[in-house]
């Protein structure tokens, strides 16, 4: 992890490149920030980027959910208890065996609202999907995902997990966009919120959120 000078670096570099319309910009300040989300990539150029919000963006790239998060454990790292060998886990990427590259795109963008980050290959083996702060890698497989009888067995095993502020809200969403879900809304007894759906594959991916 860079040091905590790096990343006030970086921000401003953030907010250099606003200023300047620099346009790719745009995609990663509307994929990291809530309040950017809905915007076209014209109107988040347009619109005010303040320093406080460039290192938002800085921390949550770095898998941190805001900037006092982000400095809290680089000093950690380097206060005096740290040690040379001391790492942080700033992010996870689960990987998600399918198929047909192309087909599981099309259900992770068109039912679920995520957004290709990149597509690997031709024909395409490899891809990763994103939406907010959550990344799945999709990898191409050349036999079946599972064997003909793990289903049976296994019925809720999950592939991922993916944590976020309101399960409710994002349930609703994925109903009215026709999603199947594997199991509906509901408040587990150790009180999270969760709801689980099932890609083309049987990949089962879990959405979890706060008490309530």
């Amino acid at each position: 992890m860079p040091n905590s000078e790096n990343l006030r670096k970086q921000a401003k570099l953030y907010l250099r490149w606003h200023r300047e319309r620099y346009y790719p910009v745009a995609e990663q300040i509307r994929s990291a920030l809530a309040k950017f989300r809905d915007l076209s990539d014209a109107d988040v150029l347009e619109a005010e980027f303040r320093l406080s919000d460039a290192q938002e963006l800085v921390a949550r790239k770095h898998g941190f959910e805001n900037w006092a998060a982000l400095i809290k454990a680089i000093d950690t790292m380097t206060g005096p208890a740290a040690t040379n060998d001391t790492s942080i886990i700033t992010a996870a990427e689960p990987q998600l065996f399918v198929s047909d590259i192309e087909t599981a795109c099309r259900f992770y963008v068109g039912k679920l609202g995520f957004k290709i980050a990149f597509s690997y290959g031709e024909p395409p083996f490899y891809a990763q999907v994103f939406r907010d702060g959550g990344r799945l890698n999709l990898r191409k497989v050349g036999g079946p995902v599972f064997d003909s009888g793990f289903r049976e067995r296994e019925g809720d095993a999950l592939s991922a997990t993916l944590t976020l502020n309101d399960p409710k809200s994002l349930f609703l969403e994925y109903q009215s966009r026709g999603v199947t879900f594997h199991q509906s809304l509901r408040t587990e007894p150790w009180g999270a919120r969760t709801f689980i759906v099932r890609d083309p594959d049987g990949n089962l991916i879990a959405f979890a959120g706060g008490k309530g």
